[in-house]
This record gives structure tokens, sequence and C-alpha cells, in this order.
């Protein structure tokens, strides 16, 4: 006989690594509580994620989706990190043509919530018309929602957000003092995806429509770290919001000795304690060619040893490869380390000898390097990451590489100094004990397990009386 206390749950991601790994890890969470979880993803990249413990793989279900062919979308591209940034506008095309396709998986499913991510805004309607209640997933920080503003101003706009200036700013909203806002060259990089085009939806109507249409909205994050901007964001939407930790990356194969991370550890050992900068954008973060000559002859300047996990295109098409500085490598032998290829981040950030992380503040790379305590030295990119910069800048988290206000550009010198700043100085010691700090927060296991008892408490507790209104509205 069916346990009816079991929920059944499908989850779609967004189709980026960055939302789907910590999708996964609170698949995890969940499914560990008994539950079942249908994981829906385009098949390449249900293939790539990391192997499930043995001891779920019976409660998680993979459920492969192929997306459809859209024009000028390489074949086989199924990320974004198949992609250059301009492509990725392709990737969201092909999964707006998914509507059909989910409807009816989901009608075959028959899943008792729908966790869906802020690209598929189309997603809540669809879920109402069958009857499934829907949350809304952000991997973003409580931060980033609460910035963007209510679900009215992401829809239809505002006259202050018209310009990159506008986006340079705390907006009116925020009823707390805060310096969280793009500085000008971030809103200048991405203004593109803050307003979008004819052919091309803007990121804000996506999260507009999906905040909108949502029944209940659960967030990366937790009380501890944001409570004001959670309590804002359910201001804003006037719907329960449900942190469910920051949902640290597990490492299933943690112990394994792979070639690779043999000859790393080996190069590790040889280090110091705390001594080593590790060096990572993410997958699908990509310096300009004056950018990394910059990072490159900052790092030699610091004079600390290093280990740089470096990617020097995006995607199949990326044809404008980057090069280090002529001789950097051979100037900087013994002391630090360029590697090209995937590199074990986890494993090389619980290593003793690292004592902080140049990282592009990517939240789920932010995570990672807080779970284990390292100090934070924040170079950003694009997306989310001013925002996350700021946020970590103000509780003194991570410390901000200074740079241009208008076009962002930064010298080799303000990195070489941010980082003696960070790993050597008596001044940079509030950054050191800050992260060392945050490891229980970012860290431990049980915090993120209180939360998500409290989001599935709801889950089951309100799953038939959304499907009762929602058959009612129907």
């Amino acid at each position: 006989m069916a346990d009816n206390s079991k929920l059944q749950i499908a989850m779609f991601p967004w189709l980026a690594f960055g939302h789907m790994i910590p999708w996964l890890e609170l698949a995890k969470l969940i499914a560990q509580k008994g539950h079942k979880i249908f994981f829906i993803s385009a098949p390449r990249n249900l293939d790539r994620l990391p192997k499930l413990p043995p001891n779920l793989a019976s409660s998680i279900h993979f459920v492969k989706l192929p997306l459809p062919r859209v024009h000028n979308l390489p074949e086989n591209a199924e990320a974004t990190v198949d992609l250059s940034y301009d492509e990725v506008w392709y990737l969201k095309q092909a999964s707006d043509c998914l509507q059909q396709p989910m409807k009816q998986l989901l009608l075959s499913l028959a899943p008792d919530w729908l966790l869906f991510d802020f690209t598929a805004h189309w997603l809540p309607s669809i879920s109402r018309q069958l009857g499934i209640p829907n949350c809304f997933f952000s991997i973003f920080t409580a931060a980033t929602l609460g910035y963007l503003g209510p679900s009215s101003v992401l829809i239809n706009g505002s006259d202050d957000l018209k310009t990159p200036e506008g986006y340079a700013r705390v907006p009116n909203w925020v009823p707390f003092r805060t310096t969280v806002a793009y500085r000008l060259f971030e809103a200048k990089k991405i203004f593109h995806l803050l307003t979008g085009d004819e052919s091309n939806l803007s990121h804000v109507y996506r999260f507009g429509e999906s905040l909108k249409g949502c029944d209940i909205i659960a967030v990366r994050s937790c009380m501890e770290f944001e409570p004001e901007w959670l309590k804002l964001v359910e201001q804003l939407h006037q719907k329960p919001v449900f942190p469910v930790g920051q949902l640290p990356t597990t490492d299933n194969d943690m112990e394994e000795e792979t070639e690779t991370w043999r000859w790393i550890k080996d190069w590790l050992d040889t280090q110091e304690k705390g001594s080593v900068v590790y060096v990572a954008f993410g997958s699908e973060a990509k310096p300009t060619q004056e950018e990394l000559t910059e990072i490159a002859l900052g790092l030699e300047q610091s004079k600390l040893p290093f280990f740089w996990v470096l990617k020097k295109g995006l995607g199949q098409a990326d044809t404008e490869l980057i090069d280090l500085p002529d001789g950097f490598e051979e100037r900087t032998k013994g002391r630090g380390i360029v590697y090209t290829s995937w590199a074990p981040q986890l494993k090389i950030l619980g290593h003793d000898s690292v004592g902080g992380f140049l990282t592009h503040s990517g939240w789920s790379s932010v995570v990672e390097g807080l779970q284990f305590g390292r100090a934070l030295v924040l170079l950003t990119f694009y997306a989310d990451q001013g925002l996350n910069a700021k946020l970590l800048q103000e509780k003194n988290i991570g410390y901000v590489i200074p740079r241009e206000e208008e076009d962002g550009s930064f010298s080799s010198n303000s990195v070489a100094e941010s980082l003696k700043l960070v790993f050597v100085e008596k001044d940079g010691e509030i950054y050191r004990n800050k992260a060392k700090e945050m490891k229980g927060l970012f860290g431990e296991r049980e915090r993120p397990n209180l939360y998500v008892d409290n989001f599935l408490s709801y889950l089951e507790t309100h799953r038939f009386l959304h499907k009762s209104e929602e058959m009612k509205s129907n």
C-alpha cells in the first residue's frame, strides 16, 4: 500500500550547472526524508551530473526531456556551459519551446508539487491548469530577489530603471540601510539581460512572472545570514518564503584518489598552511584578454603561491581564446600552477594549505569557499555576481578588488594589494576571521536539514489545500 504521507516532487532547474548542482543538493536532502523526486532536464545534462549516493538512487529519478531544435543553437548544446555568452539566448528560446512537452510530462508524472526556476516563467499557469501546486525555487540570495523588487516592477518596468544608472542605486522599496546594488560597469555589462528585446524576454520579466505566478517561494539561504532580506521578499510578494539552507555541495567521491587529485595534492602538501590562493571563476565566467593579463601579473606581484583553474574559452563556438602574458608560467614556476582542465574544486578548497579563494562571486562558489572557511577576494563578471559581492563586502565576509566605476577596469597592482591584504596583512584579519566564522553557517549539514524539514512540513500539509484551490479557480 502506498504511503500517502510521502511526497512526489517534480523539479525543473534552469539549464545551467550552477543551478542544477544546488537543485540536486536540495533533491538529496528531500529524498533522505523518504520522498520521491523527479529531476527533469535535457539528456546530456543529466548524464553529466554527479553520481547519486547508492542509498538515494531509487528515490531520485532523472527524467530526460529533449530540447527542441532552435535556429542558431549549436548541436548538443544543452547547458550554458556549452555556449558563449551571446548564445545563451538560444538556449532560453529552446527552453521556452518545452511548454507542451512539459505539460504532457507533468500529466504522466502527476507530482504533488512542482519546483521551477526563474527562466520557466510559463510553468505556473501550466501547473495551475493541471491542479499541481508550485514553488519558485531561487538559487539566488534573498538580497538579489529583494533588490529586484516587486513583480509589478519586474513585469511592467519602472521609470527609475530605464538606464544602467538606475540599477546602480539601492531601490526605494528596500526599507533598511544597505549597499547592495550593481556598480555602474556591472549594470552596463548586463543591461541587455535586464531589459531584453523583441525576440528575447528579459531576465527581470521572467523573474516577475515566476514570482507573481508561484504559490510559494523557496530560497537558497538561511535566517542567520540575511534575515532582513528574507522578510523583505515575503513583504514584496505577499507569499510564504522558505529558506532551505545554503545547500553546500557534497562530494560523494571526496575520498577517491584520482590521478589528477593525487598530483594536485602532492603539490599542495609542499605549501605552507593557509598560504595558497585558489583562483577559479566558475564554468561560465571568462575574463577579457586585458583582465586576464592584469590578474596574472597581480598574482605574480603578490608573491603568494597560487593554484589557478583557468578556462580559456566558453562553449564550442568560442574562437577568441585568451592567453597568459609571455613568460608568466616560467617566472612563477614552483610558486604557482595554472591548470586548464576540470579540477576537483571541493578537494582543493578543503586542503589545509589553501588560505583563500579569488572568485567571481557566483553563489555556488561562495558557498563552497565558505563551507571550508576560506577567505574571499571578489572579482565579478556578470549576472548576480555584483550583488553577491556587495552583500559579502557589507558583512565583511569578502573583499572586493577595487575597479573603475565607469568601465570596470582594474590594475595588476590592485589585484596584488587585495590578495596581500586578505591573505597576509593585519588589516585583512577581519576577512580571514569572518570566513572561519561562516564555516559553521555554510558548511554544517544539520542546519539545512532543519530548514528542509520546515519546508517539507508545509508541502505536506498544503498539497491538497493548494490543489483544491486551483481546481476551484479552473
